[in-house]
């Protein structure tokens, strides 16, 4: 939805200091973690309307989006 907040820290509060923690010291979530963040400054920036490619790429990023926060949130959770 248009105007929310999607990083990771608002997604997931409860795993602050785990999202911090693994951070630094893995290489592959700090990755993920990243290109999350890319993808979701993407869309906040086709939500605001500063960039309006098709309706076909945006929903395509979206997924994107989820996917990835799905493996991050995997990680977060993994004992």
């Amino acid at each position: 939805m248009y105007g929310e907040k999607h990083d990771l820290v608002h997604e997931f509060p409860e795993y602050r200091e785990r999202i911090h923690q693994l951070k630094s010291s893995n290489h592959h979530f700090a990755r993920l973690f990243d290109e999350y963040h890319q993808v979701d400054h993407e869309i906040r920036r086709i939500e605001e309307e500063v960039e309006t490619p098709s309706d076909s790429y945006t929903e395509s990023v979206k997924a994107k989006r989820l996917k990835l926060k799905d493996e991050l949130y995997a990680m977060l959770t993994a004992k």
